[in-house]
């Protein structure tokens, strides 16, 4: 059994999705601009301040700062490349079950310590310790479940900054309102309330659909994904503490997997299977 890598593995920017976001402003502003909008209209610093200024209060007010940095740590990594290590993992839950098969599953022991996983590392400890299946699947459940709402937790804080900025938006538009009102009689000084008014509406329905919506759904995805891998191995820990016939273990995970190496070639291969990548959070 090949043993998986203890350092992390270097993970590259997603260049093409961090381009995305500047490059929708600059269509927007290109289509103002074609319009015969002043770009410098967009502008407004005190709009700026409400909205932007605001929404991060509120989020603050909502969340612990702790919180907050956790979100944006997350948020960050979300634009780093993804690697899917899902036919790797299928193929190494195979080899294990083939191993605990063969030898049974005290033969799996060797193999913990060369686990980075934490979850697959806790998992085939559970296996071997000899519970019941329903115990060991409860177990699982659990973990699978606290890990879920950890990892859900930042897309969250997104969310509600997403659903701060628009209404900010709505409030600098009145405060601008206001503003004009109370220069009515100076014809010259209303421009400046009228742009805070349109702009600050701009600036918060632009802010929840260019970037904090889109950046929760990147989280989302990212849980998913952790989640689908999660799956991939409680199916195959389970298998395994039942002793179930490696071909129903392989047969169950290829529906999770679309290129994973044939059974026989596994078994071939047990002493060199591909290592399973750690999986950064």
């Amino acid at each position: 059994m090949a043993r998986t890598p203890r350092g992390r593995s270097r993970r590259r920017l997603d260049f093409a999705s961090i381009a995305v976001v500047p490059a929708g402003v600059i269509l927007i502003l290109a289509a103002q601009a074609i319009d015969g909008v002043p770009l410098g209209s967009l502008l407004q610093w005190p709009a700026a301040l409400i909205v932007l200024g605001g929404t991060l209060a509120a989020v603050m007010i909502s969340y612990t700062p702790g919180e907050l940095m956790r979100a944006v740590r997350a948020a960050g990594r979300t634009f780093l490349q993804s690697q899917d290590d899902t036919d790797a993992l299928a193929a190494t839950m195979v080899a294990l079950s083939i191993r605990a098969h063969r030898r049974g599953l005290l033969a799996l022991e060797s193999e913990i310590e060369t686990v980075s996983d934490p979850f697959l590392r806790e998992g085939l400890v559970l296996a071997i310790d000899g519970g019941s299946l329903e115990a060991l699947r409860e177990l699982l459940a659990i973990e699978c479940g606290a890990r879920e709402a950890e990892e859900d937790a930042p897309a969250r804080v997104f969310e509600a900054a997403a659903g701060y900025a628009p209404t900010l938006g709505i409030l600098g538009a009145v405060l601008g309102l206001v503003q004009v009102m109370q220069r009515l009689g100076s014809p010259g000084a209303l421009g400046s309330g009228i742009a805070v008014a349109f702009v600050a509406t701009v600036y918060g329905v632009g802010a929840a659909n260019m970037l904090l919506l889109p950046i929760a759904g990147r989280l989302r995805e990212r849980a998913t994904q952790a989640a689908r891998r999660r799956e991939v191995m409680t199916h195959g820990l389970c298998a395994i503490h039942a002793r179930m016939n490696p071909r129903l273990v392989a047969r169950t995970l290829r529906s999770f997997s679309t290129e994973m190496p044939k059974i026989e070639d596994i078994a071939t291969r047990l002493g060199s299977i591909p290592a399973l990548p750690r999986r950064q959070a």
